[in-house]
């Protein structure tokens, strides 16, 4: 249910569970996890699904069962931030719940028309992940955040854009050929200039 394709130092990561909303079960986490771990070889890391959803966080089942409060959750939030070159969230569809850990986590977040934005943990009576405010607030600022984790909001993609939670909206059928370009000078460069341009923003 993850796919990684290897092009070179590209390394597209699928989420491929497209009649479950790609909810994401402990091994998929996990299993995302890892390759973000071991994503050495990588200079770009791109997350993406499969079909309308890119996630809609947890399977439910396991959320009740546990998965909700599991630490899965930071280590793949924590492997992405921590991954030198750089990463992309080309979201096909709409992110929610846990799943928006691994997107705020990335370098950047480009996102299709459709796509929607909610995090309904107060709802679901759930804590977010421990870094996920903090890393929305950085982008978005306390108040845009609290609309969306006290609030239960959804938030269509024209409005992430102009909350600066994503960077841009783009066509779906060119959502991928856009995050190439977007890598292209990142795979012809020298690794430390990769990360050096990251440690200096």
């Amino acid at each position: 249910m993850i796919e990684l394709t290897k092009d070179g130092a590209l390394w597209t990561v699928c989420i491929n569970r497209p009649e479950k909303a790609n909810s994401l079960t402990e091994a998929m986490l996990t299993e995302l996890a890892e390759i973000a771990e071991n994503a050495g070889e990588a200079r770009v890391l791109v997350l993406t699904g499969r079909g309308k959803v890119f996630s809609a966080g947890a399977d439910l089942d396991e959320a009740r069962a546990g998965l909700a409060l599991s630490p899965v959750w930071e280590r793949l939030s924590g492997a992405i931030a921590r991954f030198e070159g750089l990463s992309i969230a080309a979201l096909n569809g709409t992110l929610a719940g846990g799943a928006m850990g691994m997107a705020l986590a990335c370098d950047m977040r480009l996102a299709t028309p459709h796509a929607k934005f909610f995090y309904p943990v107060m709802k679901l009576g759930f804590l977010p992940q421990p870094s996920d405010p903090q890393r929305m607030s950085a982008l978005i600022g306390p108040a845009r955040t609290k609309l969306i984790l006290m609030g239960g909001q959804k938030i269509t993609a024209q409005e992430a854009l102009g909350f600066g939670l994503i960077e841009r909206i783009v066509e779906s059928d060119a959502l991928l050929e856009h995050t190439r370009e977007i890598a292209a000078d990142v795979l012809a460069a020298k690794p430390e200039i990769i990360t050096g341009i990251k440690q200096m923003i």
